[in-house]
């Protein structure tokens, strides 16, 4: 019996080994850590910030090496000057979009965000096109964003002046400017369809920061034939696509082709145009997917970055001081403010923008993948390998923002005080693959956060000194600590 088990076990080494070769005879891979057997180089990685152990790396191996999660080599590039080379210089080459199994179970490759090729430049061009130019019928979405803060100063307003933990009604305002433009309208916050919405999101979004999603990823057998909490993830998405098909139904009932609502519509009339065209990439499955990732896409980030900023404000009221006075030199306080104000405001504008690069919202970036086999610094990447960007050894270059690790609105303003951009801010990537969604975060950034500056003075419950303002979690997505906040009046 022992000289069986020991058979099998010398087998299994040697297709284990013999995987291996293939992999390394497929390019000439950068060098990296060598990889343990099945699990690589996943032991190596502290699952609460894998990118400070993969930024450990590279003082080993230089700004581009590989790390096998699992049995799967992933080309990591560090620094600006690597992240640039890739993403903009060979935009295409690097276009791809790495498929990890968790989101291909979610998306099944439809939609925006985990698509390739075809699909995701026909489906992005669409949804840009729409977003930017098309402007969602007769309201602009600025209009509706407008609104969603008017709303959010109502919902702040009930609050009295009492401490509060701010997580639910953040998420509530970006999650309705999303509904404005997907369904035509916004809920109110007690809404129970609404609320059920808002609680799906947020329990995905904390699974998918998790390190078992993390583990499923690499081992992708556990998701099939292991309980966790990868089903209960499942299960939310079904039910919100669920949802979303009713929605698309109701809109496909009452559509009219001359007076398109929203991006729905939009949609449904380009699934006519293309109706003869048994190659079309508009069908409904994909409709679903698109919405999804919209919501995905423009409701946890935004309200994660409204809700990490408010708490350094409030860690930094000088700040937050010289904010309002910008607030009331240029908007004052009887008209709410608008994106035409933001050329006018460039220190607020500067304290958006050091909010973004601070809290480093996606450490490690979407990951990408290789379109073609590519010649990249004298190594040969096969076509499909996965790329991992990481953008925190952009935002936190210290050579292009002097103490990087301290909140300083300073690093985006010129000696004369106005704005100085930079090549280095990449909160949403770059090249061709950047979040199709920046303009409208960025909007929504800038007009929810002037909106409540300009009717709220900030106080902490803690004293300033013990107020933490480290990132609890640096998985997937760099989560802020939990706390409590009074917004008092003005």
């Amino acid at each position: 019996m022992d000289f069986y088990v020991i058979l099998a076990i010398c087998l299994s080494c040697l297709i284990l080994l013999s995987l291996w070769n293939e992999s390394y005879a497929k390019g000439k891979l950068p060098p990296g850590p060598t990889p343990l057997l099945i699990v690589g180089n996943i032991l190596q990685l502290h699952t609460k910030n894998i990118s400070k152990s993969i930024s450990m790396f590279s003082k080993v191996y230089g700004p581009v090496f590989t790390v096998y999660f699992g049995m799967n080599p992933v080309v990591v590039l560090h620094g600006y000057e690597a992240v640039k080379e890739a993403l903009i210089d060979n935009a295409e080459e690097f276009s791809g979009r790495g498929v990890l199994p968790i989101s291909e179970r979610i998306t099944k490759g439809l939609g925006i965000i985990s698509s390739n090729g075809k699909r995701w430049k026909e489906t992005r061009r669409f949804s840009l096109t729409t977003l930017r130019n098309f402007g969602m019928g007769k309201r602009s979405i600025e209009d509706r964003v407008q609104e969603e803060a008017r709303c959010l100063v109502e919902e702040l307003r009930k609050t009295k002046a009492s401490p509060c933990d701010p997580t639910f009604i953040l998420g509530c305002a970006p999650c309705n400017v999303i509904c404005s433009v997907v369904f035509q309208k916004r809920f109110d916050y007690k809404d129970e369809n609404f609320l059920t919405l808002m609680k799906r999101f947020t329990v995905n979004f904390r699974i998918l920061t998790s390190p078992w999603i993390q583990v499923c990823n690499n081992f992708p057998l556990l998701i099939d034939c292991f309980p966790g909490i990868h089903n209960k993830l499942l299960k939310n998405v079904a039910l919100t696509k669920s949802y979303i098909r009713e929605k698309v139904k109701e809109h496909q009932a009452s559509l009219d082709i001359n007076n398109p609502r929203d991006f729905i519509d939009c949609f449904l009339i380009k699934m006519e145009q293309e109706k003869d065209n048994q190659q079309s990439e508009f069908t409904i499955e994909n409709l679903v997917g698109t919405v999804a990732d919209l919501f995905v896409a423009g409701t946890e980030t935004t309200s994660t970055t409204l809700r990490y900023g408010l708490l350094l404000l409030l860690k930094h009221p000088e700040v937050t001081a010289k904010v309002q006075e910008e607030i009331d030199h240029v908007i004052g306080r009887h008209r709410s403010p608008c994106m035409q104000d933001r050329s006018h405001m460039p220190y607020t504008d500067a304290v958006v923008h050091e909010i973004q690069r601070y809290i480093d919202l996606v450490p490690t970036g979407v990951p990408h993948a290789v379109t073609t086999d590519i010649k990249f610094r004298n190594y040969l990447i096969p076509k499909g390998t996965m790329i991992v960007t990481l953008l925190t050894s952009v935002l936190h270059d210290d050579k292009e923002f002097p103490n990087p690790k301290i909140f300083d609105p300073g690093h985006f303003l010129d000696e004369n005080g106005n704005l100085k951009k930079s090549d280095y801010f990449m909160p949403f990537s770059a090249g061709k693959r950047i979040c199709a969604g920046e303009g409208l975060a960025r909007m929504e950034l800038f007009l929810f956060l002037t909106t409540i500056l300009q009717n709220f003075n900030l106080k902490s419950v803690a004293d300033l000194k013990n107020l933490n303002t480290t990132s609890a979690t640096r998985g997937i997505i760099s989560l802020p600590p939990s706390y409590q906040i009074c917004f008092i009046p003005v």
